[in-house]
């Protein structure tokens, strides 16, 4: 109903992961939207699933919608693109929701900031970053551009610039004025392990 009454068509629903690969095969949507937990054993079953629909169609938007942080998924399916996870109460500011599943429909990112500090506080490879680097790596892994960020921080994009240069030195990264791959290359950076970066 919020994706109808936004103004977007929903070609198809189902109670469970079963049948998800072919749907999208005949229907060709620019968004899937599962949760996490899905029938029968409501264990991870709409995430491996969104793991098989991304394998087949790279090119398809992905959000996944969980009540609980699981982060076991998350680095493979954001390194293919057009990824989200959001955690459902998220749904309820409809417009953000709304704004967010777009991003991911146009190949984007969308991934809650909760998620975000799961898998840095998982890993910690961040160390050496200070704390506005922090704040301004978790709004790019959120999918933000220097803009948005600089607007969420009430900082000149200038300054954001900065930041943003600081930390991928930092974390050894390529810069680039693409904020998808940065989210990318950020979460790639996260999911593995990298002992220089970590504090004894």
């Amino acid at each position: 109903m919020l994706f109808a009454d936004g103004g977007h068509e929903v070609v198809a629903t189902f109670g469970d992961a079963d049948g998800l690969l072919d749907a999208v095969t005949t229907y060709g949507p620019d968004l899937v939207v599962a949760d996490i937990r899905m029938p029968p054993t409501h264990t991870d079953e709409g995430a491996r699933a969104a793991q098989a629909v991304k394998r087949a169609h790279p090119d398809l938007g992905v959000l996944l919608l969980s009540q609980h942080i699981e982060t076991q998924y998350v680095v493979e399916l954001v390194s293919l693109g057009g990824f989200g996870y959001l955690l459902k109460d998220r749904v309820l500011d409809v417009a953000e929701f709304l704004a967010a599943a777009e991003r991911v429909a146009r190949g984007g990112s969308a991934l809650d900031p909760q998620v975000v500090a799961g898998l840095m506080a998982r890993r910690d490879p961040l160390a050496t970053l200070t704390e506005r680097e922090r704040g301004v790596l978790a709004l790019m892994a959120e999918g933000l551009t220097n803009t948005g960020i600089a607007k969420r921080l009430y900082l000149s994009e200038r300054t954001v610039e900065a930041h943003v240069r600081h930390l991928f030195t930092k974390l050894d990264l390529p810069e680039t004025e693409d904020g998808h791959r940065r989210v990318l290359a950020v979460l790639a950076q996260l999911s593995a392990p990298n002992p220089r970066s970590r504090v004894r």
